[in-house]
């Protein structure tokens, strides 16, 4: 018989640090919102949410890995917006930003959640 492994979303106790892009505000506003929201309604006390603004996406990694280092989250959330235009410039962005995110997670040890 296979054994099952599943969590609890149950947030009491737990510190987040919020690293969010203010490119796009009209979307990144929202989203910021929806996390602090859901972490909220999953028993997480507003004193425990940590946010850092960023001026766009592409800063986004390096912050969530100064935070990571700090070691005082128990995890790091990452929201911005890049929309797609007529240039490779989405391309560009979008990818970097993704690979950064992912690197400070397998860095750092520490759950970097990807929301842009």
């Amino acid at each position: 018989m296979s054994q099952r492994f599943e969590g609890v979303l149950l947030g009491k106790g737990l510190k987040f640090g919020l690293v969010v892009s203010r490119f796009n505000e009209f979307l990144t506003k929202k989203l910021l919102e929806g996390a602090q929201d859901a972490l909220i309604r999953h028993g997480v006390n507003q004193e425990d949410i940590e946010i850092v603004l960023v001026p766009g996406s592409f800063e986004i990694p390096l912050v969530a890995k100064k935070l990571a280092e700090t070691k005082r989250f128990d995890a790091v959330i990452c929201l911005g917006a890049v929309v797609r235009g007529g240039t490779p410039h989405f391309e560009y962005i979008a990818a970097e930003v993704t690979k950064g995110i992912a690197k400070v997670g397998l860095e750092t040890g520490l759950p970097v959640i990807y929301g842009v």
